[in-house]
């Protein structure tokens, strides 16, 4: 048997050749950059997008029924099942975990995605426990499975992934966080992964759920932010019997202490060192489900939102030389607008309102409503769910992972929520198995339309992690969502959609994974703006890209990208309907 420290992930892969020179791209660069430096190039897109011609959403009927996904997992060979190891005890570890990652491990160009696994709590060796698993997309179609991840010999119940390139070297590296021991595997750039957690300093023995990578000192590597739940002993489970009756029942997670969060700083020379308390980014009562980092109030610095479960949400904003000021209840999304601590748990991050700063939705329990914080810059946010119609349809369901994004790709971001219930012996709200929800804006409003947007909709899982991913390259968002005892789903976005312009960006002077970057998109009277925020969702990551939708128009729009480190970039009358890769330049 292989040491638990030195374990290679051996995947059937070839080497692929670094960033940038993978593009091999031959067409006319669409993009007049106001630098005589080449630093944008068109990506070949799928023969989908060559001939795109938008069809137009005009009224409010075809807006709604504009949105349609199709379900394409077995289609596309994937059939990963995430067990939760439920054994009739109702542990609260059976109630958590289950996260998604869309990356291109393999720089081929192509996407590929990462599933969590649970297995049987009691399990304490590799042998006897699933393996997490690892899909290469393939350049004609389809993923194949290509190899079996195993986080070390005791007890790595898995919970989530957080994914970039922390070493600076081309090649995405992976983060996992377990119910016991958290895992760095460095991408060896050749097909193979290498666990080198100890060697990083990077482990947490505490029971982990989301994280998130972000450039938090701008000194041009990532550091990583960790959730940490509650002391749970797995060897000494608590079981929590149902009030007048010997079953047992989930516990609350108050029957638990909280645990706090760690920071790990990145040093630069492939480790790094827990800095949580000396950067202040404590808070009482943690018990962290979820983490996004972004600059939510303009100041070029990264931010820490953090959802924790029944007890206040913390916002850590930057104030630079490493210290930060937690201010979610001076800011006003600590609490619901009610004044209530409610159960926090994933976290979708966009301008929905498109005013220039970052809005945050959050998912919740059921009896509770998912809550749509509103940014307001130096006036704070503003809970809107109510005025946004968005309290009504999530009273019933119990949400962890969502994402907001404009699927439709006519300007207005929609939002979408995976849901289940955390105990399959209570019949609350919707039951254990729920449907997942999809909300489009009309007018000053969110209607639910799910309903109409495909097969998936009408189905009932017990859903957690969701992902964005455009893995077919056609330019819009598909889905990728994992189930709790059930088949992952992969959806492909096949809705009606207008003009639109996909973007990634490789930083030089900042992260090469620039987590941060920030690009606003002028076309006429229309500006949006969009960050690549570290982490979202739950226990998930999304692709690690921009994608715009402009509807109708099809003028070219000229762009203002902010890179992670401060540089700014221009570029004027760039052409729709295309996907860029942008180089951050070097001053």
């Amino acid at each position: 048997m292989m040491n638990d420290r030195s374990r290679f992930l051996r995947f059937r892969a070839i080497l692929i050749a670094l960033l940038p020179g993978m593009c091999g791209c031959h067409e006319t660069l669409s993009v007049a950059p106001e630098s005589s430096e080449t630093i944008a190039t068109p990506v070949p897109h799928s023969a989908e997008t060559k001939d795109f011609k938008p069809k137009p959403n005009t009224n409010k009927v075809a807006r709604i029924a504009s949105l349609h996904f199709k379900e394409v997992a077995e289609q596309l060979g994937v059939s990963h099942r995430y067990d939760n190891g439920a054994q009739g005890k109702s542990l609260m570890v059976e109630a958590t975990g289950g996260g998604v990652g869309w990356f291109d491990y393999d720089n081929d160009g192509v996407l590929d995605l990462f599933l969590n696994q649970g297995g049987p709590t009691a399990a304490r060796t590799n042998e006897v426990r699933p393996p997490d698993m690892l899909y290469r997309g393939l350049s004609e179609g389809g993923l194949v499975a290509v190899g079996e991840q195993a986080c070390s010999d005791d007890g790595d119940y898995s919970q989530g992934v957080a994914i970039a390139d922390f070493d600076n070297d081309g090649f995405d590296d992976v983060y996992l966080t377990t119910i016991r021991h958290n895992c760095l595997f460095r991408n060896q750039g050749d097909g193979t992964f290498r666990d080198i957690t100890s060697v990083a300093g990077v482990d947490d023995s505490r029971w982990s759920t989301s994280a998130a990578w972000g450039d938090l000192d701008l000194d041009g590597d990532l550091d990583l932010y960790v959730c940490n739940y509650v002391d749970f002993d797995l060897d000494h489970p608590r079981i929590c019997p149902r009030l007048k009756s010997d079953i047992p029942s989930m516990c609350h997670p108050r029957d638990f202490n909280p645990t706090p969060d760690e920071c790990f700083e990145n040093l630069g020379d492939g480790t790094f060192r827990p800095v949580a308390k000396s950067w202040k980014l404590e808070g009482p009562g943690n018990r962290a489900l979820g983490v996004a980092i972004a600059d939510y109030n303009n100041d070029g610095r990264p931010d820490i939102f953090v959802a924790n479960d029944i007890t206040a949400n913390f916002l850590f904003l930057n104030r630079q030389q490493n210290q930060f000021e937690e201010a979610a209840t001076l800011l006003g999304c600590a609490l619901s607008s009610t004044g209530v601590a409610q159960a926090n748990m994933g976290i979708a991050v966009g301008d929905y309102d498109r005013n220039g700063y970052l809005d945050l939705y959050v998912t919740h329990f059921s009896g509770e409503w998912n809550t749509l914080y509103r940014n307001l810059g130096t006036e704070g946010f503003q809970d809107r769910t109510a005025l946004l119609g968005l309290v009504g349809p999530t009273m019933s369901k119990l949400g962890f992972g969502t994402v907001m994004a404009d699927f439709d790709q006519n300007g207005q971001v929609e939002l979408f929520v995976a849901n289940g219930h955390v105990d399959s012996t209570v019949v609350e709200g919707d039951g254990y198995e729920m449907v997942a929800q999809l909300f489009t804006k009309v007018g000053s409003r969110f209607e639910e339309c799910g309903q109409n947007a495909g097969e998936y909709f009408q189905r009932k899982f017990v859903g957690r992690g969701v992902a964005l991913g455009d893995f077919d390259a056609d330019g819009d968002w598909d889905l990728a969502v994992s189930h709790h005892n059930a088949l992952a789903a992969i959806l492909e976005n096949v809705s009606d959609r207008g003009n639109w312009l996909k973007v990634y960006g490789i930083g030089r002077a900042s992260s090469r994974t620039p987590i941060g970057m920030r690009i606003t998109l002028r076309q006429g009277e229309l500006t949006l703006m969009q960050e690549l925020a570290g982490g979202t969702s739950y226990c998930s990551t999304n692709e690690c890209a921009m994608i715009f939708g402009l509807g109708d128009s099809s003028e070219p729009c000229d762009l203002e990208i902010r890179w992670p480190k401060g540089t700014m970039q221009h570029f004027k009358r760039v052409s729709l309907n295309q996907t860029l890769k942008l180089l951050e330049p070097i001053e």
